[in-house]
């Protein structure tokens, strides 16, 4: 009998104890790490070359061993590599690459001046250590035998996966066939790999009663000195804490041992010979997968306080958390609770974590972690490497992911929007969206509706043609994709003047929008245009940049349109936070957008027509004069760019894509903003290359101005009036605030503080000191019935609550 029945149920402790879950030579171990498909992987020369082991070693032991230990058994400083795992990719590029660049942040330096048949050795080396190293070898058996007593008779699927199909008990093994096939045949029979299996410890089946007598079967995925973590026979991770606990004890061996008995030789060849047949994960295949859903669509819309289920915590973007428990009386005994990291190529993360299911998701570019919110600890990684690089790429961030039913949805920089299993960090499924050496990424956090992911793009400074993109959550199938810059024969056409300036004329739309599931609505804020500081070669409104465009989300059609700066030459993207609500305006109740924009105007709108209702200045302005009726600022010529310069307020931006809150209860808005002088100077408009910056941005000295503003304001919602400003000594682009419930607002500031502040008064409650730089906003969830607010700082989320009782 096996641990796992074939029907997927837990069976009790007597079946536990003759089930077993092969984890050992195939198994990953606790973390599972989802790797690029091998087939573009660079090959290493050292590959099948029987020396190169022995000569990897010596460099491995005067240059490696003194943080990763003798046999690279892993210390104090670094961890094992001779057990398979590998949390930067596994495959021979991935590892190369890793030594060669090292880890950003991290301990790990870069060896870049290791000639480059030192490090294939190195690789050779470290990977032989596993028994993934070594001649290719022949698979003599049947590949279709094989695969039917993998998926029959055999069980396999009962811990392993192959291309969705299966569990994720013990490793995926869609890409064994990577291995040579002397590695497999190990595997296949459990044996031990040469030197044995060190590192993280492997999952196991446990029996854990707790104090009141309850026992609890199954696979122990995650400890530490406070928790236990369990997942049971569905795929969900339970967490325990051990002081509730009476015991944790196992329920049988973690490696089956009778394969070679259950199976005859013959048999025991075809399985090696399918399992060498799994040279790349199929994503064809996995896409097929139906994942245990974490959260649905109608969760979504009405969220549970608890969790916080989208980028701006809901489709409203209020940036606004219901929960109560932490108030100005209580906010000083906050402390920290856990804290869990990630691998950032440049140091930093500007990630929004999502939080659902118990589960927090957050990412920087080609890395998405899950932590257990209950007890810190990780529970998946995934990792993947960009498969094409643009020289010029700039802006080398990602703000996050969307989770819908049981997917993670993630973009990267060279273009991919990829699926991911929110349950065990595998891929499902990526599309390539577009050209990233045509200046287009991916950076933004998608936002999941009901049977769409809806993502936009980066890359307005390259002189591209931006858009809104629509894709089936299923199957990556791209739905529609709406252009934000009108083409010939379409409505709006005639705002660019210059020829061809439209081809060129950026309007990307990289912020995340809103959504009004009542009128079935999407709102999305539209960026600059192209070239950024030059508006010679595109006289006109230069629609739709810089604008809210109100979005039929079955077709894309664009039903309305605010622009909020024609003609922008000062680089003032309007994709700030558009907040829905409602507002009593001249006695009468209408839905509105509340929207901060970059060019320091504060913005009431009608959202079903977007009809202007008002708009006041929250920091110095002095490039337009008033508003006509419709909306439309009347610009005063002489702060536009020019190429002896202009001096114009505010300067890069009054606000950003920093997030405010809003409070709808009392009808305030919170933002961060920066109020300073700026200097509007051009230069001639370059010639336009694929993939290069396109900004005809000047360069000179700016005359002498006042010494700049920043902070934290509130302002009243339906006038814009300032009701208190809290000074700060610096902000950012990115970091923002979270207003609660509980009258505490959770200011993020860029120095690298969590501030709380009375949200009545503005006055200040208290601040903790966090080791790097912020460039995030912060977020609240509870879990345990604990409030918890969230921040990240430099790579690393730290998760503040109160004092257990």
């Amino acid at each position: 009998m096996k641990f796992l029945g074939f029907d997927g149920g837990l069976r009790g402790k007597a079946l536990a104890t003759s089930a077993v879950i092969a984890l050992s030579t195939l198994a990953t171990g606790l973390m599972v790490n989802a790797q690029p498909a091998a087939n573009d992987l660079s090959a290493n020369p050292f590959a099948n070359d029987s020396t190169a082991p022995a000569q990897g070693r010596a460099i491995f032991d005067s240059t490696c061993s003194a943080c990763h230990g003798t046999g690279a058994g892993g210390s104090e400083r670094a961890p094992a590599l001779n057990s398979g795992i590998f949390q930067h990719g596994g495959s021979d590029n991935d590892i190369f690459q890793t030594i060669r660049s090292g880890v950003p942040n991290t301990m790990m330096p870069s060896f870049s001046a290791l000639p480059t048949d030192d490090v294939w050795k190195l690789v050779t080396y470290i990977k032989s250590l596993s028994g993934q190293a070594g001649p290719r070898g022949v698979a003599t058996g049947n590949v279709a035998s094989g695969e039917q007593i993998f998926f029959g008779a055999g069980g396999c699927t009962s811990c392993h996966e192959v291309n969705g199909r299966g569990t994720d008990f013990a490793s995926d093994l869609s890409a064994v066939g990577t291995k040579p096939v002397a590695a497999i045949r190990a595997g296949v029979l459990h044996q031990p790999a040469a030197g044995g299996r060190r590192g993280p410890p492997a999952a196991r089946p446990v029996d854990i009663v707790t104090k009141d007598g309850k026992t609890i079967h199954g696979v122990l995925r995650g400890e530490d000195s406070f928790y236990v973590l369990i997942q049971d026979a569905s795929g969900k991770w339970t967490t325990y804490e051990r002081s509730k606990l009476k015991t944790v004890a196992n329920a049988g061996s973690a490696t089956p041992t009778d394969i070679a008995t259950r199976f005859s030789p013959s048999q025991i060849d075809d399985l090696v010979a399918y399992l060498a047949s799994n040279r790349e994960r199929n994503l064809a295949e996995t896409a097929k997968a139906n994942p245990r859903p974490v959260i649905s669509y109608a969760q979504i819309a009405k969220p549970d306080p608890k969790d916080w289920p989208t980028y701006w915590g809901n489709y409203s973007a209020h940036h606004f958390s219901d929960l109560a428990q932490i108030t100005p009386a209580n906010v000083k005994n906050l402390q920290l609770r856990w804290s869990g990291n990630i691998a950032s190529p440049n140091g930093s993360s500007e990630s929004s974590p999502i939080v659902v299911d118990g589960v927090m998701y957050f990412t920087t570019p080609g890395e998405v972690v899950a932590y257990d919110v209950a007890s810190g600890i990780q529970k998946w990684a995934f990792h993947r490497k960009q498969d094409f690089r643009n020289p010029a790429q700039n802006n080398a961030n990602n703000k996050g992911v969307a989770v819908l039913d049981g997917r993670v949805f993630v973009g990267t920089l060279d273009c991919l929007l990829i699926a991911i299993d929110a349950n065990t960090g595998r891929q499902l499924w990526e599309t390539r969206t577009d050209d990233t050496m045509e200046g287009f990424q991916l950076g933004g956090a998608p936002l999941v509706l009901d049977g769409k992911i809806i993502m936009g793009m980066s890359g307005g400074e390259f002189g591209t043609r931006g858009y809104l993109d629509a894709y089936d959550p299923a199957t990556g199938k791209r739905l529609w994709r709406t252009y934000t810059i009108p083409g010939p024969g379409e409505p709006g056409h005639e705002t660019w003047g210059g020829g061809d300036a439209w081809k060129y004329g950026g309007a990307p739309t990289w912020l995340t929008g809103s959504y009004d599931p009542e009128t079935h609505t999407l709102y999305w804020a539209v960026g600059n245009p192209g070239p950024d500081y030059n508006a010679e070669t595109r006289p006109g409104d230069n629609l739709y940049t810089d604008s809210v465009l109100a979005i039929d989300p079955e077709t894309g059609k664009i039903k309305w349109h605010y622009q909020f700066t024609p003609n922008d030459d000062h680089d003032w993207d309007a994709t700030e936070a558009l907040v829905l609500t409602e507002l009593n305006i001249g006695g009468t109740m209408r839905k509105v957008i509340l929207h901060a924009d970059r060019n320091g105007v504060y913005y009431v709108l009608d959202r079903t027509n977007g009809q202007f209702i008002t708009a006041t200045p929250f920091v110095r302005t002095n490039w337009f004069t008033g508003f006509d009726k419709n909306g439309r600022p009347d610009v005063v010529p002489s702060t536009k760019a020019t190429y002896t310069g202009n001096v114009v307020f505010p300067a890069t931006g009054g606000t950003n894509f920093q997030a405010p809150s809003y409070d709808r209860r009392k009808g305030v808005f919170y933002l961060q903003y920066v109020d300073s002088q700026g200097f509007a100077i051009s230069a001639p408009v370059p010639p336009k290359e694929k993939g290069k910056l396109y900004l005809a941005r000047g360069t000179g000295a700016p005359p002498p101005g006042p010494e700049p503003r920043m902070g934290v304001k509130a302002l009243d919602a339906k006038t814009g009036r300032t009701l208190w400003n809290y000074p700060m000594a610096r902000v950012s682009l990115s970091a923002g605030v979270l207003g609660t419930a509980g009258n505490v607002l959770f200011v993020a500031a860029a120095e690298g503080q969590l501030i709380a502040l009375d949200q009545k008064s503005g006055k200040p409650l208290w601040h903790a000191k966090l080791p790097g730089t912020v460039s995030m906003s912060p977020i609240s969830y509870a879990v345990n019935g604990k409030q918890h607010v969230a921040i990240i700082a430099a790579n690393t989320v730290y998760n503040f609550a109160l004092p257990d009782k």
